[in-house]
């Protein structure tokens, strides 16, 4: 069974309802013996806080909508409506009856019936083991077992465990019995006979990443797949737990054995039941193994690489303060609060604005950035209002809050360290200020506006935060760069989004060097063994990676960047001067700038004087220049004049109505606050919904503006990857 993953929480202005435009960003895969087997293992894969269907404590606002509601719901096509139809049995709604008004076959809805007809049969039978056989043969896991026997999960577990109700694994033949299968792929079920091969003591597990979703997906993929390349390669047996068709690693010749399972608790132990392995790779997949660890290290399995001691430092915004002032290393100034009133005097001491964000969480998940206390006040009592066992529980989440460091560069890292030695392809410098989450902002290598000593500094940074936190593998450190200093925002002590695109654009293989000395080798030995270059070159061009954002999807969204990543892919461009690799980035990413016609400008006050340099040089290169009243003064002012738009939907200079006719080519917005209502929101919509690109940061514009007059000649010339590394 193929289930499609949502990430909706992304987009709170866009409405939950399914059409012909497809709006998932992944999707997963679960193989059962039985179609409910299926059905629930695919929908605990999903991670999307629900253990199956239903019968799990996020069931909670299901069972507090009355049957009118629940009967409306039924005819909604949303994410939630499997989830709906089986509450809808569950109550005693006729079957034929929620099939016609769903529009569902009636044979699915029969099969999911099955399901609810079992619950209070397990309700009753605990700890019976036949029960508890036929409930896992329908699918159920150990926690909507525990929900509804009211145990606790690990007590449901080693119950079943002691009853011998385990894990059997099924072999999928790839050569159908023609003959013997060199590439089989298994999966779990409940049956008598495992036909899983016997463990060796060479067997090392790697765990994928799940579902691709906003802020994990191809690019842990593509560390995992390297990863099981490089350990066949020193001769181990590398196994891979993944359950993302779309992915390479679940390709059925990636590694030597392949796991379609969900990335759970229950499922990984499973199969680590039955590998043995002598070490499982966790730090490649993103936060969905690591949030595994715990549960895999009590079981007595080895994690390789950074020990989860280290990798609790630098999650723990505290430890890691601890950490940083030891070393020397300045940092924005922070705190971590759990209430409003917390928040408040914090904000008393270190100031406005703040960046604020839950503890543990991927892709800036809830991450926002705050010019007054209201806000931030509110924001903390949602937060905290969240329902529990939802995607991310963050109802009792610590939140950590930095001072928001203005008008400042933000910079990434990617670094491999083996306990003696650091290896450092290229520093990363965004494009976009600091505030635009990572996945969202468009970075460059090398570094086209960071002196060598500032260069310098981040490396000994860098070196000196791998060895105080023991890494033994790959760390991610994002700086921010001013001139008052240089300040760590966090680190990350696991592969990053931007691991493809460093080791594309400097030749340097991290992901399977990363493997190979997570399990023991020096970065000395890979070099002396050709997998390494001996001393890794500066590149001769330059590097850009830029993000592709699914606003066409999502026409109802605001378009601004900020510190949650909405991005849902990147692509890169390489040429060997920096206007022209950005300008071939950014028409990879379909933002096609125009040469030639009208540009609107409406700046937020803190932007107009760094936007001017921008309006001059499209001014110099040909286009109109219209601007919000605000900004034509301030343009007129400084000399350049600017023809000015009326406001939204008043007289004939109305901008959105403009940009509806194809009048405006261009539009440079940039909201004041984190996300400004009114004439702002209404052009940004608008350009979104007609297709115009529309940039919403200073420094994007100013990035842009560069890139007028590269020629289309120039961003023809073309060459491979393997030309531009052998340069």
């Amino acid at each position: 069974m193929k289930a499609p993953r949502f990430d909706f929480s992304k987009f709170p202005d866009t409405s939950l309802r399914l059409g012909t435009a497809m709006q998932s960003v992944g999707e997963v895969m679960a193989i059962g013996r039985t179609f409910p087997e299926a059905l629930q293992k695919a929908l605990r894969s999903l991670e999307t806080g629900r253990a199956g269907l239903n019968a799990d404590p996020a069931e909670a606002g299901l069972l507090g909508l009355d049957d009118g509601s629940l009967w409306q719901f039924l005819a909604v096509p949303t994410p939630e409506r499997l989830h709906q139809v089986g509450e809808a049995l569950r109550r005693g709604f006729d079957p034929a009856a929620v099939a016609k008004r769903s529009g569902i076959d009636p044979w699915f809805v029969g099969q999911i019936g099955e399901i609810v007809a079992a619950r209070p049969v397990v309700a009753a039978g605990w700890p019976d083991p036949e029960v508890m056989r036929q409930a896992k043969r329908l699918g159920f896991s150990d926690r909507q077992i525990a929900y509804l026997t009211g145990r606790g999960e690990e007590e449901v577990r080693r119950a079943r465990l002691d009853a011998g109700v385990r894990t059997t694994f099924k072999r999928v033949d790839t050569c159908a019995a023609e003959f013997e299968a060199q590439t089989p792929y298994f999966y779990g079920t409940y049956e008598d006979e495992d036909e899983s091969p016997p463990a060796t003591d060479r067997t090392v597990i790697v765990l994928g990443s799940g579902p691709n979703r906003i802020g994990q997906g191809i690019e842990f993929d593509y560390c995992c797949v390297h990863a099981a390349t490089a350990l066949a390669e020193a001769g181990f047996e590398a196994v891979m737990v993944n359950c993302n068709p779309e992915t390479v690693s679940t390709d059925y010749d990636t590694s030597h054995r392949l796991y379609f399972e969900p990335l759970t608790a229950e499922d990984v132990l499973a199969v680590a039941a039955a590998e043995r392995p002598a070490a499982i790779v966790l730090q490649l997949g993103g936060q969905t193994p690591l949030l595994l660890g715990p549960a895999l290290a009590a079981a007595g399995h080895h994690i390789a690489g950074t020990s989860l001691q280290a990798i609790g430092i630098a999650e723990d915004r505290g430890r890691f303060a601890v950490l940083c002032q030891e070393l020397g290393i300045p940092q924005p100034p922070h705190g971590v609060v759990t209430s409003a009133e917390e928040a408040a005097a914090l904000v008393e001491r270190i100031g406005l604005p703040v960046l604020a964000r839950p503890s543990f969480v991927l892709g800036g998940r809830r991450m926002r950035v705050f010019y007054s206390l209201e806000e931030l006040s509110a924001y903390i009592d949602d937060l905290h209002g969240a329902p529990p066992d939802s995607e991310f529980d963050l109802s009792a989440a610590p939140i950590l809050i930095d001072r928001f460091l203005e008008h400042a560069v933000e910079v990434d890292v990617d670094a491999l360290y083996d306990g003696a030695e650091l290896l450092l392809p290229g520093i990363m410098e965004h494009i976009e200020e600091a505030g635009i989450h990572s996945g969202d902002s468009a970075c460059v290598v090398p570094p086209p506006g960071l002196s060598q000593a500032v260069q310098e500094t981040i490396a000994r940074y860098t070196r000196d935060l791998a060895a105080a936190l023991g890494i033994r593998g790959l760390i991610n450190i994002q700086f921010a760069v001013r001139e008052d200093g240089i300040f760590v925002l966090e680190a990350n002590p696991r592969a990053s989004r931007t691991v493809p695109f460093i080791s594309k654009a400097t030749g340097v293989p991290l992901a399977k060097a990363a493997a190979r000395v997570m399990m023991g080798a020096t970065i000395a030995e890979l070099r002396a063994a050709g997998i390494l270059a001996v001393r890794p070159k500066a590149a001769p061009f330059f590097a850009v990676k830029e993000a592709v954002l699914p606003w066409s999807r999502f026409p109802d969204e605001d378009t601004v960047r900020g510190p949650e990543m909405r991005a849902t892919g990147e692509v890169m461009g390489i040429a060997a001067d920096l206007g022209t690799a950005y300008t071939k980035a950014l028409v990879a990413s379909g933002s096609v700038i125009p040469e030639r016609g009208t540009v609107l400008f409406s700046l937020a006050d803190r932007d107009k004087p760094g936007g001017l340099a921008a309006a001059r040089r499209f001014a110099e290169f040909g286009f109109r220049i219209l601007a919000t009243v605000g900004t034509a003064r301030f343009l007129a002012d400084a000399g350049l004049p600017a023809a000015h738009a009326d406001k939204v939907g008043e007289g004939p200079w109305d901008p959105a109505r403009l940009i509806e006719e194809g009048k405006i080519d261009l539009v440079v917005n940039t909201p004041g606050g984190h996300r400004s209502v009114g004439d702002g929101r209404l052009i940004r919509r608008a350009a979104a919904r007609a297709g115009i690109p529309c940039i919403t940061s200073l420094a994007g514009a100013v990035a842009v503006s560069r890139t007028l007059g590269t020629g289309a000649a120039a961003r023809r010339t073309v060459a491979s990857l393997q030309e531009y590394l052998a340069l």
